[in-house]
């Protein structure tokens, strides 16, 4: 089964892995795959998904579609439904991304990436000392 390409669950949402946006060593490639993946296609899509209010406002602000989404509906133009995940247009270097991840990250020089770290007292924002 060597060489063969992975896969994600179908039927699921495509989401990023819970260690994402690490980058260990010797999946430098695939990483940077998914980062081009993401600041391109997956960006383009929400931005699109954004301009025609299908989100929901992080501030609790009332989202409105525009005035026009009738008309550029009717244009037949390839707008994006509400229902679309961005992160769908990175599955396939989601998957190689997660592969590569799950096998280097087991690795004695990786395994710090996950690990998490407590940052001292004094230089957290707004601790109050001084």
């Amino acid at each position: 089964m060597f060489g063969s390409e992975p896969k994600l669950p179908e039927g699921q949402p495509t989401t990023l892995p819970d260690y994402f946006p690490v980058e260990p060593r010797g999946c430098l490639k695939h990483s940077e795959r998914l980062f081009a993946c993401l600041s391109n296609e997956a960006t383009v899509k929400a931005r699109d998904m954004e301009k025609l209010g299908y989100h929901k406002s992080y501030y609790g602000l009332e989202v409105k579609p525009p005035d026009n989404l009738r008309e550029m509906l009717a244009e037949g133009t390839d707008l994006p439904s509400p229902t679309d995940n961005p992160l769908d247009a990175c599955r396939t270097a989601i998957a190689y991304y997660q592969r590569c991840c799950d096998r280097e990250l087991k690795k004695k020089e990786n395994w710090i990436l996950t690990e998490p770290y407590r940052v001292q007292e004094e230089y957290r924002y707004g601790s109050g000392a001084k």
